[in-house]
Parts: structure tokens; C-alpha cells; sequence
């Protein structure tokens, strides 16, 4: 399943040299992660109040061309692995502008409990599971 989610790049995410700075597009990904996981009925305030926390294991973007002020990105975003421990979100952004491919990225990331012990989401929450096994068809 792919969500896509749209943002404009504001003034204040640039540069000197008028281009998005490359640590905002970190911030982009958790935000497209956010709203999916909202789209998918798994918000993170829900899985928060079952005590579940997905902390950020690793990071790894590859920038492809720059963005500007005003520029509307399309972030296209994934499950790409999901082992009910762990799991792997993938990033396409795309300049809705000009059709160009932006950045490429993933994210990986843990199920924990609230003292960061990972957890098997299939015993501690088998619907929170299901839903997003059923994100991997």
C-alpha cells in the first residue's frame, strides 16, 4: 500500500543559496510516516496510549535534485518490511512542479514498550499487526 503525502516547502526550510536544506527533508519523512500511519487507523497518539513506541533505528536518504520555496512535494510512502519487532518505511519525493525525483529514503524502525524493550506487536497488539501485514500486500 502507498500513501502519498503533500507539503509545500516553506521559506524558513532553505538555505543561503535559496535550496531546501537537506536536514529537513528528515523531518519531511516523519511527517508523511505520521499521516500514513493516521490513514491506516494506527496514529501514533493511539499506539502511545497502548504504551507502544516506534523510536528510529536508522536513517539513510539519497538526494537526487534540490527543492525550493513554494515548491508542493509528493512524498510517497511505504512499508517496505515489516517483521512485527521491526520495520521499514520507503520514501519517494517528488517535485510535483517539475516531475523530478527529489530524494529516495527509508526509515527503520522498533516496536517498544514505554522503557524502549522491543516488542512483538503480533502478542502485544495482534490488530495493530494486522493492519499493517495487510499494508505489505
Amino acid at each position: 500500500m502507498e500513501f502519498i503525502f503533500e507539503r509545500t516547502v516553506n521559506y524558513y526550510e532553505t538555505d543561503k543559496m535559496g535550496i531546501t536544506h537537506h536536514s529537513n527533508y528528515v523531518r519531511f519523512l516523519e511527517e508523511a510516516r505520521c499521516e500514513f500511519l493516521k490513514t491506516i487507523k494506527l496514529p501514533y497518539e493511539a499506539l502511545e496510549a497502548k504504551e507502544i513506541m516506534i523510536p528510529v533505528l536508522g536513517v539513510n536518504c539519497s538526494y537526487k535534485h534540490s527543492s525550493t520555496f513554494g515548491d508542493t512535494l509528493k512524498i510517497k510512502t511505504k512499508v517496505t518490511k515489516f517483521t512485527g519487532i521491526q520495520m521499514c518505511v520507503g520514501y519517494e519525493i517528488i517535485n510535483e512542479k517539475t516531475g523530478e525525483l527529489v530524494l529516495e529514503g527509508e526509515t527503520r524502525h522498533c516496536f517498544t514498550n514505554t522503557e524502549l524493550k522491543p516488542i512483538n506487536l503480533k502478542k502485544y497488539d495482534k490488530e495493530a499487526y494486522d493492519i499493517l501485514i495487510n499494508c505489505m500486500k
